[in-house]
């Protein structure tokens, strides 16, 4: 399909905490119309019949790691956005530690010219925080770049932001949002200490939540809340673990208010630590998939609206990588093809509702970064639309894997929901397991 006129009907519409049957018109990249009856004005209109199927926004993934430049053995832009959009994700915000890490504005540069090359799904980056880099963070123009990431725990691509003095004038100098991955280094450092002594570099995986504890996360992200409060800077606290940080977050005021925010990833929705034994190495994550009672806390407070956003901090790394021993094994894994389907998946269990699930993937992540013109299904907005049949089953393979990594935590799961197809831009960039040719992403501006 060309992105010149489409026109959507018999579509149960998901937008803004409601269900309705109705008809979608897309000219170019725009939604134009919605009604409940739409009829193709001349033979030039392309007419797509969603009948019994629902139409949700796109999903705006606001944490995903692509791996180019750099460490493209894993992944790059190109694969990991297409995997994106079959997995409903019509926008993403990439993180900064990449080779070279994004922490200057030539290496961001750089970064955009990639995507604007190569991305199936639109994009934008997070700006790196380091020791040593607050003049390049000045310089950061808020309209075209997402936020600034600081690494206040150690991850993949070091870029442990530990100076005190630096964290509280960066969080004191800059207006954009600051995402933070908060786990306390020092109690992560000696708990791995003590657990090296005992198994030496072959430490038990299922230890991963002990050694990266619940202790070391709610130390970070404490902190970190208390430091925003003071400096009055905007936080978005990444991929909570644990159900004791949630208490740290409120709901008593709208998102658009909130200075302090926070998100929730698909794999700490989704697994505990009585995965470890099956799964071993691929699902550890930092911070770390804790225990059922912490799931089943994360997920009340997704509900409740403490926790705002649901992302999924895609990481891939070759299974070669993550066979290794546990010291040697890197953290994260492959998740953006599987993130909707997983929710869809909860959904059937009667665990939270299409309404939400949409909230919390689409509006929120555009209200939270003030995205333009995406995140919803309304007239005016552009056409970031995916297509779900709640029942189509399919099984996760190795042969429907679109990952470069060519595996996921998923292999063996079967989904009940699947997705049909993707518009980005008002073009038709995904359908059943097939991409087109033609790329229709663009940079994501923002409304600041």
């Amino acid at each position: 399909m060309s992105n010149k006129i489409t026109l959507i009907k018999n579509a149960k519409i998901v937008n803004e905490g409601t269900i309705f049957n109705g008809d979608i018109l897309i000219e170019g990249e725009f939604i134009t119309q919605i009604d409940t009856s739409i009829s193709a004005k001349s033979a030039d209109v392309n007419v797509f019949d969603a009948e019994g199927k629902y139409v949700l926004p796109g999903m705006i993934d606001d944490q995903v790691h692509f791996r180019e430049p750099g460490l493209t053995h894993k992944a790059n832009i190109e694969t990991e956005s297409r995997a994106a959009i079959a997995g409903g994700i019509t926008s993403f915000i990439e993180m900064p530690n990449t080779n070279p890490q994004t922490t200057t504005i030539e290496k961001l540069n750089d970064k955009f010219a990639i995507a604007k090359e190569t991305a199936y799904a639109n994009y934008s980056f997070m700006f790196g925080g380091t020791n040593d880099n607050l003049d390049e963070i000045l310089k950061v123009d808020p309209k075209q770049v997402a936020g600034l990431k600081l690494f206040l725990g150690s991850s993949t691509g070091n870029m442990l932001v530990d100076n005190p003095e630096v964290i509280e004038k960066i969080f004191s100098s800059t207006n954009l949002l600051i995402s933070v991955h908060c786990e306390d280094e020092a109690t992560i450092k000696a708990n791995t200490e003590i657990y090296k002594e005992r198994y030496g570099d072959d430490i038990p995986v299922n230890l991963h939540p002990i050694i990266r504890s619940e202790e070391a996360c709610y130390l970070s992200s404490s902190k970190a809340i208390e430091l925003a409060k003071k400096t009055g800077a905007r936080l978005h606290v990444f991929h909570l673990s644990t159900g004791k940080e949630t208490a740290l977050f409120t709901n008593k005021i709208p998102l658009k208010d909130k200075k302090i925010t926070a998100e929730v990833c698909i794999h700490h929705l989704w697994f505990s630590d009585k995965d470890y034994d099956e799964k071993g190495t691929l699902i550890k994550w930092n911070p770390a998939v804790k225990t059922e009672k912490d799931k089943e806390q994360l997920l009340k407070a997704l509900l409740d609206d403490r926790i705002d956003v649901i992302a999924t901090d895609h990481a891939p790394h070759t299974i070669e990588e993550k066979n290794n021993v546990y010291t040697k094994a890197p953290s994260g894994g492959p998740l953006v093809q599987h993130a909707l389907p997983a929710l869809l998946e909860m959904h059937h269990r009667g665990q939270i509702s299409i309404e939400k699930i949409v909230e919390k993937t689409a509006h929120n992540p555009a209200i939270l970064f003030e995205v333009e013109k995406r995140g919803y299904v309304k007239e005016g907005y552009y056409a970031d639309l995916v297509v779900v049949d709640l029942n189509n089953p399919w099984t996760v393979k190795k042969d429907n894997i679109l990952y470069k990594c060519g595996w996921s935590p998923f292999e063996g799961t079967t989904f009940k929901s699947r997705i049909t197809h993707t518009f980005v831009n008002g073009g038709l960039a995904y359908k059943n397991f097939k991409f087109y040719d033609a790329k229709y992403a663009k940079q994501l501006t923002f409304n600041r």
